[in-house]
């Protein structure tokens, strides 16, 4: 397996597990679910971690398919170098250090916007990078 590969596994899991605070925070606010409350989500608040939680979980699946599409395009064109890679692993501990900031409420510096952007400048070079070789 190439880097490239690598972290796109690392951030398939990631991507995947980031729903794990969100359930935790769910059921220890209002317990677990139970057949009447089953139908319904309840519509009572919850803590502001877990909203955080939820939306750093959807951000990181919106920006999933564009980094794995750009990655398994790199790898069948057989485009694999240290530009990519390096790419490839900056991007996985933008979002990585961007799902932590999100949960712990972080905001002074605007880090959160500071490392997405750090993960989009690595996404969009690899992609770059993935283009000039397909020229």
């Amino acid at each position: 397996m190439n880097t490239e590969l690598f972290y796109l596994l690392l951030t398939a899991i990631l991507t995947g597990v980031l729903w794990i605070p969100v359930v935790i925070g769910y059921t220890s606010t209002r317990g677990l679910p139970t057949p009447p409350t089953y139908k319904t989500a309840p519509i009572s608040s919850l803590p502001d971690w877990v909203n955080r939680a939820n939306r750093a979980h959807l951000n990181a699946v919106e920006n999933f398919a564009q980094f794995a599409a750009v990655v398994l395009i790199a790898h069948a064109m057989g485009v694999s170098n240290s530009v990519t890679a390096t790419c490839a692993a900056v991007y996985f501990y933008a979002r990585l250090v961007h799902a932590l900031i999100h949960i712990s409420g972080f905001s002074m510096l605007m880090a959160r916007t500071v490392v997405f952007t750090v993960g989009w400048i690595a996404f969009i070079t690899l992609a770059v990078e993935v283009l000039l070789h397909g020229m």
